[in-house]
């Protein structure tokens, strides 16, 4: 008897290699879902509300706010004022700095808008009162020629 070793070989089944009749670079190969929605997870942050760092009529304290109603009045002109930002500058009859306005401390019925004459008090803005912003705004002369907005959102032509 020999004992001659044959080699045996396994069979295995012979696939056809992958072949796309369209090149993966090509945009006919890209099929992107159309009609399906994407689930979005609960965001942590959804509904918390990051405080601004501006006092704001209802944020500003008793004090603070005792404080600018004693003061001086001061007038100057609306440098410019964005209703959707919520906030504005306005330049000073006696030159300086522009000072800050927020949307809450503009009194009166129409928005403020560039050129108009106003009066208006000063608060020192935290955390170092440093700064200064407007408060109790007062339009006192529409800007001839321009059109006014009231805050129910009437326009108006003055």
């Amino acid at each position: 008897m020999s004992s001659e070793a044959t080699p045996i070989q396994e069979s295995r089944p012979v696939t056809p290699p992958l072949t796309s009749p369209k090149s993966p670079r090509s945009p006919e190969s890209l099929h992107l879902p159309t009609n399906k929605l994407r689930e979005r997870s609960a965001s942590p942050m959804r509904d918390f509300l990051i405080p601004s760092p501006l006092p704001t009529r209802r944020n500003r304290t008793i004090s603070a706010s005792a404080r600018a109603a004693e003061g001086p009045v001061f007038s100057g002109v609306c440098k410019c004022f964005s209703r959707s930002k919520g906030h504005g500058f306005l330049t000073p009859s006696d030159g300086g700095n522009d000072i800050f306005v927020h949307i809450s401390d503009v009194e009166g019925e129409y928005v403020p808008v560039e050129g108009d004459e106003v009066t208006y008090k000063v608060c020192a803005i935290p955390p170092k009162h440093e700064k200064i912003q407007a408060v109790e705004v007062n339009i006192t002369h529409l800007k001839p020629g321009s059109k006014h907005e009231t805050w129910g959102g009437h326009v108006i032509s003055s």
